[in-house]
């Protein structure tokens, strides 16, 4: 089968205080957690007042009342026909996030980041179903050949795609929480909007995982932030993105992982020169936005299941001949 019967459909979504997750589809992000039951309005615009209130903290330059810009997202769902014309069959790969900022001083619209924020059925797949299978009857032997190969082949071949570069002018960046069970370390390198950068000694099966996905990893702890971020990135991080695209990256995703990791980044005080995270540091504050963490935890196993019956078994064959075919 040739790569190019494999067709991606890009929707998009205002992530605003108005958004409500469509009933219709499978929930794939963490945002639709936010936007359901009765503070659902209330969380919205507490979380996007601190997006922007981050911003204009880290853009302080030409910016004497911190009120300068805002922040707009949209949630891009990414669906993909296994064969041509068959877009009633379409299936929902992947979300990620766009960030435009708006500099309310000029009126300007600027063109911010896509990436951020990443959703993947097969990732839930691989992760919550091939993994602990695998770890059944391999306790100890780490993941099984191949894992995230198939994973891996489908991004790059979406970001090869005609559909990314007619929407993108760039390269995604994807900013993660950092593993819970690796050592960072200061470099005593730092960057004006990334801040100080760690590194640490081994990868972390996420860093692996999306190292399949042809994408290299930096941490970067920014100014008054309390913890790093990983920044996942194809290509050059610092000289790539302007210092306004990296920030909208930054006020975004460290909101986020605010609400849904409050002991590693809304903890009471900054990581140190050698830093561990921890889920189970108790020196934290909470923000004011309702999030159920364990609903996030169970939607990865009935998505992993999900797409194992409804996208996997149906087009096994065809995934593995077009995966053993696959030149990046």
């Amino acid at each position: 089968m040739a790569s190019s019967e494999f067709t991606f459909i890009i929707k998009r979504t205002a992530l605003d205080e108005d958004y409500r997750p469509a009933e219709n589809t499978r929930i794939t992000t963490n945002f639709a957690n936010l936007a359901r039951g009765d503070s659902r309005q209330e969380n919205l615009r507490n979380t996007l007042r601190m997006i922007d209130n981050r911003f204009n903290s880290l853009a302080h330059w030409d910016n004497p009342k911190g009120d300068r810009y805002t922040v707009e997202l949209q949630i891009i769902t990414v669906e993909m026909s296994v064969a041509p014309g068959d877009s009633g069959e379409a299936f929902p790969l992947i979300e990620i996030l766009q960030t435009t900022i708006i500099d309310k001083n000029t009126g300007e619209r600027i063109e911010g980041v896509v990436g951020n924020n990443f959703s993947s059925y097969v990732r839930d797949y691989d992760f919550s179903v091939v993994l602990p299978e695998h770890l059944k009857t391999h306790p100890n032997a780490g993941p099984p050949a191949g894992f995230g190969d198939l994973h891996g082949k489908l991004f790059k071949h979406f970001l090869n795609s005609r559909v990314y570069r007619d929407n993108f002018s760039k390269p995604p960046v994807i900013c993660l929480s950092v593993s819970s069970n690796k050592t960072y370390h200061r470099t005593g390198a730092e960057h004006p909007a990334l801040g100080l950068e760690y590194e640490n000694d081994e990868f972390s099966p996420t860093d692996q995982y999306f190292a399949k996905m042809g994408m290299k990893v930096r941490y970067f702890m920014p100014r008054n932030g309390v913890a790093p971020l990983a920044f996942y990135h194809i290509g050059d991080l610092t000289a790539d993105y302007t210092d306004l695209e990296l920030v909208s990256t930054i006020s975004t995703m460290e909101t986020f992982q605010k609400i849904y990791r409050p002991e590693i980044y809304n903890a009471n005080s900054p990581a140190s020169e050698q830093y561990q995270p921890s889920l189970k540091y108790q020196d934290y504050s909470l923000t004011r936005i309702v999030y159920d963490r364990e609903e996030r935890s169970r939607l990865a196993v009935e998505q992993g299941k999900f797409v194992e019956e409804r996208f996997i078994k149906p087009h096994q064959a065809v995934l593995a001949q077009w995966s053993a075919n696959f030149a990046a």
